[in-house]
């Protein structure tokens, strides 16, 4: 860490999307290493793509970060806006002899791909225009704009010790003259990522391990320009439920998607760090601790496996344990959209009932909708519980309901007691019946205290409905 004064980390998703689940874990371990040092994190939007580079993913990413609660330091930081500072190193690199023009065109290096695959080589560009000591190059072509090269070392290996797995050395032979700028002069990744780390004095880079064939001329290009090298982390992938690799193209693995299906960003934070990072046994913590703990150590060299029914349990164990104003506001959310308005006021003190039954906000809010809409029992659990022998105690019930002054749960239960009393029933046999037609569901939390949240009114009309 000579080289550098302060740990500095950063994020730097391209804005072609959303932030999607992997991202957001390389985000986390990153935000999660700055803290921990007492560093800083640093969000960069790589924008070069212009074609599929889009404002509306900008907001998500951010908006995405907000909500998991990864605060940046610095940026966003947009690569676009540095266009100028990437051209001044490339003309640098030039004018040292690191980096050259190349006016092959396309047809050209298809040709020459094709003939190294003929002879069974690898294909990599024959360095046709690198100039070399008694080399004498072509003129250039006529109406070609060139492309920039860099002028990766021919001999050699490039070694770094990452940060998870281990020493990594690849041969300079197996590396490509690397093209660094377009020919419209817009860099690309390899380049415009080190110019940036450069300049940002990032001291870790965490990230996929698709990224690991990237390392060396990253490497090759900072030490061309006598930069201090970050060290390097490379993630394993996050395999999906089905054993592929989660991506962009394959299901919805947005971090809002989450967040709008009822997920607390607590609960995905503490999920996603347990893809890939360990501390002991420890399955269920905080922000808080996880910045305590994570030093860099602990993170596995194997692949992820993304577990919906692992994550719900994490969730669920939030749900159960926040403050249920936050949760009642977020079930205001969820029922607004289906359509209902609702107040805070109105949901709290219902959250309380049901919060140990429910996965998700989501979740929640599906059971409290039946206190605000109307409610559609099965055809099943009509025909299975409300029977023409139970129609008569249902009624009977209805009168007795009618009749409470004060609509509380003593007062409600008193109901039901004379209600059973009256018709020999036993409480499974009457509660049943009662719970299909009123909540539209055939299992609640007890009866009495799922009614007395009820409007009484509203209780009679859908019993007296049969």
């Amino acid at each position: 860490m000579s080289s550098f004064d302060k740990i500095r980390t950063r994020i730097a998703p391209s804005p072609t999307g959303f932030l999607h689940l992997g991202t957001a874990r390389t985000a986390l371990f990153s935000w999660a290493y700055a803290r921990h040092h007492g560093g800083q994190f640093v969000l960069r939007i790589e924008d070069t793509d212009v074609a599929r580079s889009t404002q509306d993913s900008v907001e998500q990413i951010i908006q995405a970060m907000n909500w998991l609660g990864l605060s940046y330091d610095e940026g966003p930081i947009y690569q676009m806006q540095r266009l100028d500072r990437y051209q001044a190193v490339i003309d640098q690199l030039i004018a040292e002899g690191k980096a050259y023009r190349c006016y092959a065109t396309p047809e050209e290096l298809n040709e020459m791909r094709e003939a190294q695959k003929a002879r069974g080589e690898k294909t990599l560009y024959d360095r046709r225009w690198r100039p070399e000591p008694g080399k004498v190059l072509p003129t250039p072509p006529e109406g070609v704009k060139p492309v920039i090269r860099f002028a990766n070392p021919i001999e050699g290996d490039v070694t770094w010790n990452d940060l998870v797995k281990g020493p990594i050395t690849i041969n300079n032979r197996e590396i490509d003259d690397l093209i660094i700028a377009r020919t419209d002069g817009v860099p690309t990744y390899n380049f415009a990522v080190v110019v940036d780390d450069w300049d940002m004095r990032i001291s870790h880079v965490f990230r996929g391990d698709e990224h690991v064939n990237n390392t060396p001329w990253q490497i090759n290009i900072f030490n061309a320009l006598g930069a201090p090298l970050p060290q390097f982390g490379h993630l394993p992938i996050i395999l999906g439920d089905d054993g592929l690799k989660l991506s962009k193209r394959r299901g919805a693995v947005s971090v809002m998607d989450y967040a709008a299906n009822g997920y607390l960003p607590e609960a995905m934070l503490n999920y996603l760090a347990r893809l890939g990072w360990s501390h002991g046994d420890d399955e269920l913590f905080s922000a808080a601790q996880m910045v305590a703990w994570f030093d860099g150590s602990h993170l596995s060299r194997s692949p992820a496996q993304w577990d919906p029914a692992k994550l719900d349990w994490v969730n669920g164990h939030y749900v159960k344990t926040v403050d249920e104003g936050r949760l009642a506001a977020l079930v205001v959310e969820q029922l607004a959209g289906k359509g209902l308005a609702v107040s805070a006021a109105q949901v709290q003190p219902k959250v309380g009932l049901f919060k140990d039954r429910c996965a998700t906000v989501a979740a929640l809010a599906d059971w409290l909708s039946m206190y605000f809409a109307p409610v559609s029992p099965s055809a099943e659990d009509l025909a299975t519980h409300v029977t023409e022998a139970v129609r008569p105690a249902i009624a009977h019930l209805a009168g007795k309901l009618s009749a409470v002054g004060d609509w509380n749960k003593g007062n409600i239960q008193q109901a039901l007691k004379d209600t059973l009393a009256a018709t020999g029933l036993k409480m499974p046999q009457l509660a049943v019946p009662v719970r299909v037609l009123v909540c539209g569901r055939a299992q609640t939390p007890s009866l009495d205290a799922v009614l007395e949240h009820f409007d009484q009114k509203k209780v009679l009309e859908r019993l007296q409905a049969v």
